[in-house]
């Protein structure tokens, strides 16, 4: 399994933005407990998507600008086949 360094403030971030969609996850949780109208879940399950997906952006643009131009100025080429298969993966 291969790691990635990143700063304190890095995790920081990652986990505040984590910590929020947790935080979302437990509103869904008691909106459905609640009965609340089908439409209102609806909304807060998108926005736990879209949180979500913009922490993955972030996290997916700095692997590129890093991980992968590492790889690649070391030989790796290998590298690409692996964002290709995250990238299917995501369909």
């Amino acid at each position: 399994m291969e790691h990635t360094y990143r700063s304190e403030d890095k995790k920081e971030y990652y986990i505040k933005r984590l910590n929020k969609v947790s935080g979302q996850v437990e509103g869904l949780k008691n909106m459905i407990s609640d009965d609340r109208y089908c439409s209102d879940i609806l909304m807060q399950i998108k926005a736990i998507n879209n949180s979500l997906k913009s922490l993955g952006n972030i996290i997916l643009n700095e692997h590129l600008h890093h991980c992968v131009v590492d790889k690649i100025q070391k030989g790796d080429l290998s590298v690409i086949d692996e964002i290709c298969e995250l990238l299917r993966r995501e369909e």
